[in-house]
């Protein structure tokens, strides 16, 4: 009998890639099959993210759950960002924990596996050539790493510390991975990095043929079969026009784009070391608009950095006046370990950073809503990849919007037009056009 996985994933589309990976692995060098019942797993893994507030409290209430409802005998390993910078500390103040795996480490899972209190953190390790098995949790779209790691030291992000340097997969591996998704019925495929459009930065076996984002675009949309492309995240310091004329001409790239402001203020920009300035993220964004209609932009921002001033808040709402962000990831600033803002002495009240924070998203679901409800009654080619309750299939547009209608599975994998009939903050419904 095959063993029983259960795995829990926090954070980011990265972790969630790390997870397939570590599924593969398991499955295919430990006969491991996955279980969503924790009290049957032989083995529990939690895949962590430090990005957010409280990661550490978030991983030891979690582990603590783990202990009381595994069966008897069952493995518990820990892994991913906080897995990284915290290391022995997880065994040392949870004994009960039998590994420890750092997010650049993933290939090492089933070493991990059978030996005790194992603990592989380091961020040299080089995977970027590493030949993972095939596993995907959605076969109608497929996540490709194309990067590992981040150059950037933007001083309130862990992710460099966590993660390692910044690498580039050679563009054949990916190359290779996309064909053989497209070949197992995908028609959708999401290229992930740290920085996408910073691809080619550094390969670890020399240079690569393919030496920047927008060539690799080029070559991944001559894939046949391949009919949609998206990709996360792009840095707006390496939004070259290039870029932007290949992001609104080439037609297998869909009208959707993240750009992660993180704050209006060109001072504060500075000061958390992102490398643009106010007017280069307006103009970039000013240009996408132009280029791509109907493009649907998102972006990241955090409230309260510090030193962050009521002027300096007031830039960053001028900015959302601006762009009229489709969707917006808004957080509250809270310091990360191993980051220099940590230790910054002007820190922000937290009284202060979350009442901006209540103004900021007040006005975004504000903008939100208006968007949203422009929606009705137009048309949208919507990819159904997904089954929900009550007779419907959901999918998403070509500008990323999450559109539901009534169905069965006969729909998934397929393209199809849909008339919006009424709209959500969140999502959208629909019905087939005849």
């Amino acid at each position: 009998m095959s063993k029983k996985l259960y795995i829990e994933t926090l954070g980011c589309a990265m972790n969630v890639r790390d997870t397939e990976h570590m599924i593969a692995e398991l499955s295919r060098k430990e006969d491991y099959d996955l279980t969503e019942n924790l009290e049957e797993a032989d083995l529990i893994i939690i895949n962590t993210c430090s990005v957010r507030e409280k990661p550490v409290a978030k991983l030891f209430s979690e582990i603590g759950r783990f202990r009381k409802q595994r069966k008897e005998g069952a493995k518990i390993g820990v892994a991913g960002c906080t897995a990284s910078h915290l290391g022995e500390e997880i065994i040392r103040r949870a004994p009960y924990v039998d590994f420890v795996l750092g997010a650049r480490n993933v290939s090492k899972i089933t070493k991990v596996l059978n030996e005790k209190h194992a603990v592989e953190v380091s961020t040299d390790y080089d995977e970027s050539t590493y030949p993972f098995g095939e596993y995907r949790s959605n076969p109608f779209k497929a996540m490709v790493n194309i990067s590992i790691g981040c150059d950037k030291k933007c001083t309130f992000c862990i992710v460099p510390a966590t993660r390692g340097d910044e690498i580039s997969i050679p563009s054949s591996l990916i190359l290779q991975e996309v064909k053989k998704a497209v070949q197992a019925g995908a028609k959708e495929v999401i290229l992930l990095g740290q920085n996408v459009n910073n691809y080619g930065r550094r390969f670890s076996a020399g240079e690569d043929e393919v030496r920047n984002f927008t060539e690799l675009l080029k070559r991944v949309s001559a894939v046949e079969g391949l009919e949609r492309i998206r990709f996360q995240s792009p840095h707006p310091l390496h939004m070259d026009d290039a870029f932007l004329e290949e992001f609104a001409s080439n037609p297998k790239i869909c009208p959707q784009i993240h750009v992660p402001l993180q704050s209006g203020s060109t001072r504060l920009l500075k000061r958390m070391k992102r490398g643009y300035s106010k007017e280069w993220f307006l103009d970039r964004c000013e240009r996408i608009r132009a280029m791509v209609p109907g493009v649907a932009i998102s972006t990241d921002i955090i409230v309260g950095f510090p030193g962050e001033s009521e002027e300096d808040f007031a830039e960053t709402m001028e900015v959302v006046e601006k762009v009229r962000f489709d969707q917006m990831f808004s957080f509250r600033y809270s310091p990360r370990p191993m980051t220099a803002a940590a230790e910054y002495e002007d820190q922000i009240p937290e009284t202060v950073a979350a009442e901006r924070l209540k103004r900021l998203q007040s006005r975004q679901d504000e903008i939100t809503d208006e968007i949203m409800a422009a929606q009705e009654g137009r048309i949208h080619e919507v990819y159904f990849e997904e089954l929900r309750p009550g007779n419907r299939v959901a999918g998403r547009s070509a500008d990323g919007r999450l559109v539901s209608v009534e169905g069965s599975e006969e729909l998934l994998g397929k393209i199809l037009p849909v008339r919006i009939t009424r709209a959500m903050r969140r999502s959208l419904e629909g019905e087939l056009c005849k």
